[in-house]
């Protein structure tokens, strides 16, 4: 069936000449087959059949207040399929692939009686389509099993989000260097969510649609999928990204009855704060009013957050990070849009357990953050807390958290507030400078040199990114670092027996870092003189460069492999910028797999002129 230009795909032409008209069939460099299109069936409930109650002048920022603190349903209905596995399978089936359970009224029961109002239901709709055919029909089945939990959750008294998840990262097609797999991806969007939206267009303004999830930002890009993508410039994501987003408001709005008054979720750009605050990120336009959100995930700091590593947070930096990111978000509710933070979560240990104190200590300043701004927070748990064997929390410290915060309890305790926001605004000045004996504090001007490390397997960290903490480590990782006093020879060193392993295998990330090197020595250049490996030198594969990615902190990469080529402002301590890289550790080499103690010697001071 030959398809016509929205305007979306009119815009993507004349601004982008990214997306074309399909013209002659052709074949996709990404191997997809295409063959003819279904045309898309009526998808109608049969059990809401009339348009539910609204509340017309309820605003964004209203409904996230009254959607208090949320949970997600995680690595379940976006469970993706195996290769080669049928997309008629019963959805049951797919859920159970990552290893949860299948999704019961008893369980969305216990989420609001565990102090939960609203619950996020990520979905991969692909599951049940069989797109790398040419065909975008979403099997009746998966809709069918939607509905089920959805309305499991309304009858629960849970506010509910629906959207499409990485979904088998069928996102990456809008990179595709193919003009026919771009237009492709488009019309699949656009054929999912009119299929969806049709389907719970009755439904009350409980059930909120979200348009994505973290992929629609630089991971349009992505080729898991799609083998020839990677086609976009960063200014191209986000200008495809701002007509992915309108066309989910069109879409939605377009099959009438309550949808024309839905709230709907408009995932930031890559669901990453700073990147969804930049002003190339642009929000669509909507015919009804105060009815968009917007949507942002929350994991920071990640070897906190985001794995075993690190095991403690709550130092001052950390706190002050905290609380800066999550402000950055009041851009969007000062513009009349509701904050929805679909996801955060505190890692487990490497046992499984909780990280005592500090996991609490996170949580309820994260929280606290979100009651002051009014955003809704929605924790992401696949069973790590949330244990669905027994439907409720095994830690009887987090039970307590969040039945405390839930929207009757705060609602009803008309001093809740005021404690809220002394807490939170005394948090940051109360926090200790550091959670770690004998840590080397620099002053807030000082300068102090450390090893950011990532280990191979991202089990051992030390302090990763350009803001010196000594307290982000792995338990039981002794870290010498150096203060910096001006041009010298400086020792800097890590010690990993006393980790669980008792080492650390290889690099994935490694760099040099100077606190405030840029601001107190401009220009300054490391030279690395010494290197060693379980007190054995160590050759180098290449010789580095200086630069500073946030114009404060100075740096050496030793392995980053997200990086290609030295930036134009890079510097090198010989004035001579060739055959350095930013990659200078061959990770594969022997001699890294079992790394007891790491010593680097540098010279620090002006680039030869």
């Amino acid at each position: 069936m030959k398809r016509t230009l929205t305007a979306a795909a009119v815009f993507l032409f004349s601004a982008l000449c990214l997306f074309g008209c399909r013209g002659k069939e052709e074949p996709s460099t990404n191997g997809i087959e295409f063959s003819k299109h279904r045309k898309i069936p009526k998808t109608d409930s049969v059990i809401v059949t009339k348009p539910q109650e609204m509340n017309a002048a309820l605003t964004a920022l209203e409904l996230t207040k009254l959607m208090g603190n949320g949970i997600n349903i995680g690595n379940t209905h976006e469970a993706y399929r195996e290769k080669g596995m049928s997309t008629k399978e019963d959805p049951t089936v797919y859920e159970r692939l990552w290893g949860q359970p299948v999704t019961t009224k008893a369980l969305l029961d216990s989420y609001k009686a565990a102090g939960f109002d609203c619950v996020r239901i990520p979905i991969a709709w692909t599951n049940a389509m069989d797109y790398e055919h040419g065909d975008y029909v979403i099997n009746t089945p998966m809709l069918d099993r939607i509905e089920t939990v959805v309305n499991y959750a309304l009858d629960a008294g849970l506010y509910v989000i629906i959207n499409d998840h990485w979904d088998g990262d069928w996102w990456g097609m809008f990179g595709s260097k193919t003009e026919r797999t771009r237009n492709d991806a488009m019309e699949l969007y656009k054929a999912m969510w009119t299929q969806i939206a049709n389907r719970f267009k009755h439904y009350s303004d409980h059930l909120i649609f979200e348009g994505g999830n973290e992929e629609i930002g630089n991971r349009l890009n992505d080729v898991y999928a799609c083998s020839d993508s990677g086609f976009l410039s960063e200014d191209d994501c986000y200008r495809i990204s701002t007509v992915i987003n309108q066309a989910f408001v069109d879409v939605v709005r377009g099959t009438g009855s309550n949808n024309k008054n839905r709230f709907l979720l408009i995932p930031g750009y890559g669901t990453d704060i700073s990147a969804t605050c930049d002003e190339r990120f642009v929000m669509p336009k909507d015919t009804a009013a105060s009815k968009l959100l917007i949507s942002v995930h929350y994991y920071t700091p990640w070897g906190f957050c985001g794995g075993p590593s690190v095991g403690k947070w709550g130092n001052k930096k950390e706190t002050a990070e905290m609380n800066r990111f999550l402000k950055m978000m009041t851009k969007f509710t000062d513009a009349g849009y509701g904050v929805i933070i679909g996801e955060y979560a505190t890692a487990a240990k490497s046992d499984g357990s909780k990280k005592d104190e500090y996991a609490i200590h996170w949580t309820n300043q994260f929280l606290d953050n979100c009651d002051y701004y009014n955003y809704c927070p929605l924790l992401w748990d696949c069973n790590t807390f949330y244990k669905k064997d027994i439907n409720g929390f095994d830690d009887p410290d987090f039970r307590n958290l969040y039945f405390e915060r839930r929207y009757a309890a705060q609602t009803s305790d008309p001093t809740g507030n005021a404690v809220v926001s002394a807490r939170f605004e005394d948090a940051e000045k109360n926090a200790p400078d550091s959670l770690t004996d004998g840590a080397k504090i620099a002053d807030a001007g000082g300068s102090v040199a450390w090893i950011m490390y990532n280990s191979l397997d991202y089990g051992v960290t030390y302090s990763v990114g350009d803001v010196y903490n000594p307290d982000s480590k792995t338990e039981g990782l002794v870290a010498v670092d150096s203060e910096i006093t001006g041009p010298g020879t400086y020792t800097v060193e890590l010690d990993f027996t006393g980790t669980e392993a008792g080492f650390a295998r290889s690099f994935a990330f490694s760099a040099i870092g100077i606190s405030n090197g840029e601001v107190n020595f401009p220009g300054y250049c490391i030279k690395i003189t010494e290197f060693k490996v379980n007190g054995q030198p160590y050759r180098l594969a290449s010789t580095g460069y200086t630069n500073a990615d946030d114009g404060i902190c100075t740096r050496m990469n030793l392995i980053n492999e997200w990086v290609k080529d030295p930036p134009p402002e890079a510097r090198s301590a010989d004035g001579n910028m060739k055959r350095k890289r930013p990659t200078i550790i061959n990770k594969d080499d022997m001699a890294l797999q079992e790394m007891k103690t790491l010593s680097i010697t540098f010279e620090y001071g002006p680039a030869r002129q």
